[in-house]
């Protein structure tokens, strides 16, 4: 039998007084918050004994790299979408040396900076206005598209970690895979 989920904080009903805009505003970051911390939740429980051991049949790639990919993709996009707006990029992880606490640490970072993203779009209608530097043109700017894709993306690779942890002998505790799924827990942390 199951032990109960953990108990979270319900969200406040909606603000009847309160513009859809603001509303849409709070939802959406807070579903980025929300990915983000879930991103960070795995990273910390990954096992250490885990982190240099190379993905299969990718003798070069190790789950150390798998998981530093996280922050420099949100990175790479800060700089092609934010920087030339004026928010700031966190800089790049070593994705041969990073420590798990140094990748969390700039996780906290880019999660930061992604936010700060999706709010300039809310604030210029909905949108991340183009840059010059976006030149791959694959992902439609509307906030909710971005959002999308980021969340897509770090699931995807979310994913591959606990398959990678199971098939290489560190099957991850039933409370870290289960947590990746409590989105009430992880948005009622801070």
């Amino acid at each position: 039998m199951r032990p109960p989920a953990p108990r979270t904080r319900k969200p406040a009903p909606a603000d009847p007084a309160k513009p859809l805009s603001e509303v849409l505003r709070e939802t959406i970051l807070n579903a980025w918050r929300t990915n983000d911390r879930t991103t960070i939740f795995l990273v910390q429980r990954l096992s250490p004994a885990l982190w240099d051991v190379a993905l299969p049949g990718e003798p070069r790639r190790t789950v150390r790299m798998l998981a530093a990919h996280l922050h420099n993709s949100r990175r790479g996009w800060l700089r092609t979408l934010g920087e030339p707006h004026g928010i700031e990029v966190p800089a790049a992880v070593d994705r041969r040396r990073v420590s798990r606490a140094e990748l969390v640490r700039a996780l906290k970072k880019s999660g930061h900076a992604m936010a700060s993203l999706l709010a300039f779009g809310l604030d210029h209608g909905g949108r991340i206005p183009p840059t010059k530097k976006y030149v791959w043109r694959n992902l439609p700017l509307d906030v909710s598209h971005v959002l999308a894709y980021f969340v897509t993306h770090e699931g995807h690779h979310r994913g591959q970690l606990v398959m990678l942890a199971r098939q290489l002998g560190h099957r991850l505790p039933r409370e870290v895979t289960d947590g990746l799924w409590q989105w009430s827990t992880r948005s009622a942390e801070s």
